[in-house]
């Protein structure tokens, strides 16, 4: 029944945003990086301003991928949740080239419907990001509501994830890797684009792009088959 599910969704079925929350944000036009070589990786690190690891707690690992770990943590200064990124550095390689193009690119990249980077902490061993802490991820709201949404909430989710992906499409970014996973939730049902690793900055005239991009199993027919000239359609699919 619509009342079993309501008692299993992590939000209440009739989750209402505030108002000012719908109003459409007014955002100057942003100049991004270029694209950055690997051998100017290790020299760019040196033009970012670094945070201080003692600043944060860890609290709990949520996750562990094949260059990162994530961990729930807390600021010292602010008592505030945040999301530890911690990536491990190669010594000959230097930091990843998807922390390299995440920082260039979330630096820049502020809206309401995008995961915040707060700091970055920069170790011998790791590059660590801070984000904003969001305790779900569309992926766990489906599973915790058996896949069964109301009609309201999948306008409000889609409402911020199409408001999200126009911001980057509008300054020129592709997003390549939307999925629940990266599509973050709070209590409040805001929903923010998260894990711009495999972002780029669409090059003008149209150049052509890695077709190894996009999860597997979201990842657009055009792409699976092999094409490497593509532009934003490719986050619609």
């Amino acid at each position: 029944s619509l009342q079993d599910v309501s008692k299993r969704l992590s939000l209440p079925m009739d989750i209402r945003l505030p108002p000012e929350f719908l109003q459409k944000l007014q955002m100057e036009s942003l100049e991004l990086p270029k694209p950055l070589s690997r051998m100017s990786r290790r020299a760019s690190l040196s033009d970012i301003g670094f945070g201080k690891l003692e600043t944060y707690i860890k609290l709990d690992k949520l996750g562990e991928g094949t260059y990162a770990t994530v961990f729930k943590g807390r600021s010292k200064l602010t008592e505030n949740l945040v999301a530890l990124k911690e990536i491990r550095l190669e010594h000959e390689e230097g930091a990843p080239c998807t922390a390299i193009r995440e920082v260039s690119l979330l630096k820049n990249l502020k809206h309401a419907n995008i995961v915040t980077l707060h700091d970055i902490i920069h170790t011998e061993r790791s590059l660590t990001l801070v984000f904003e802490y969001l305790d779900n991820d569309l992926k766990q709201y489906l599973e915790n509501c058996g896949n069964l949404m109301s009609v309201h909430n999948v306008k409000i989710f889609m409402f911020q994830l199409l408001r999200g992906l126009a911001y980057c499409h509008g300054r020129k970014i592709l997003h390549r890797d939307l999925k629940p996973q990266n599509l973050l939730i709070n209590e409040r049902g805001e929903l923010k684009l998260a894990d711009f690793g495999l972002a780029r900055a669409k090059s003008v005239p149209t150049k052509t792009y890695s077709n190894e991009v996009v999860t597997l199993w979201y990842r657009p027919p055009d792409v699976l088959l092999g094409s490497t000239e593509y532009s934003t359609p490719i986050d619609m699919w």
